[in-house]
């Protein structure tokens, strides 16, 4: 078994939810203006791989928050 990590990447403007294989199959949420990109994220590499997309979109990063651990089989 392994840890993995949830985070929370939070983005300045709107995607819509088809944008979610782009993110790995992670879950977008709408707030107010902002985007919340949630997910199980494998290690750093992959993190970091989500952060690049952001920058590829041309979209402002306003926030990445780790929210859980746990272990994945």
């Amino acid at each position: 078994m392994s840890e993995t990590q949830r985070y929370e990447i939070r983005i300045q403007g709107r995607l819509d939810a088809r944008w979610s294989a782009w993110f790995d199959g992670m879950e977008l949420v709408d707030d107010d203006g902002s985007t919340v990109i949630r997910g199980q994220v494998a290690d750093q590499a992959a993190l970091h791989g989500l952060i690049q997309k952001v920058r590829d979109l041309g979209l402002p990063l306003l926030s990445v928050t780790p929210t859980q651990t746990g272990p994945t089989p």
